[in-house]
């Protein structure tokens, strides 16, 4: 197994409404809960050898709280899914910034194949990458690319 950089720790933030995964719109959405893709980041992660830490939150202050803690605490990488935040949290947006962790920006639909008011993220510009449309296994692939760069590779 590859060595890790000093900072082993990832963080999955997920916004607005993502605690409704599984009953919110299936169609679109799926079928998986929150609570399942967290559980197989969390074995992946730890099979993998690194710690992943977990927050959803309805509440921008929370989530903005969390990025913050997240400087102290060693986290190395974060996965964000700000779901209705996309289009909205500039103070997100700033914290993001402000503590200069890298971050992937994760949607469960296609934002651009939707309404056109969904098609502009505050976040893209300043995440490392963006993965939309593939359902929670999105999320997998944004675990990888964050263990990969953990270990000194990817992007």
């Amino acid at each position: 197994m590859a060595k890790f950089k000093k900072s082993a720790s990832i963080l999955l933030l997920n916004g607005p409404n993502l605690n409704l995964l599984g009953t919110r719109e299936p169609q679109l959405y799926g079928r998986e809960t929150l609570m399942q893709i967290e559980r197989r980041l969390l074995a992946r992660a730890k099979a993998a050898g690194v710690k992943l830490a977990c927050q959803q939150s309805n509440h921008e202050g929370v989530l903005v709280d969390r990025v913050q803690l997240a400087a102290r605490d060693g986290t190395g990488f974060i996965i964000l899914n700000p779901a209705a935040f996309t289009y909205s949290s500039i103070a997100l947006r700033d914290a993001l910034t402000a503590v200069r962790i890298p971050f992937i920006e994760v949607h469960l639909s296609n934002i651009h194949a939707r309404e056109a008011w969904r098609a502009h993220s505050h976040f893209t510009a300043v995440a490392v990458g963006s993965i939309l449309g593939l359902g929670g296994r999105g999320y997998d692939l944004a675990l990888d690319f964050a263990i990969a760069r953990l270990r000194g590779g990817g992007a």
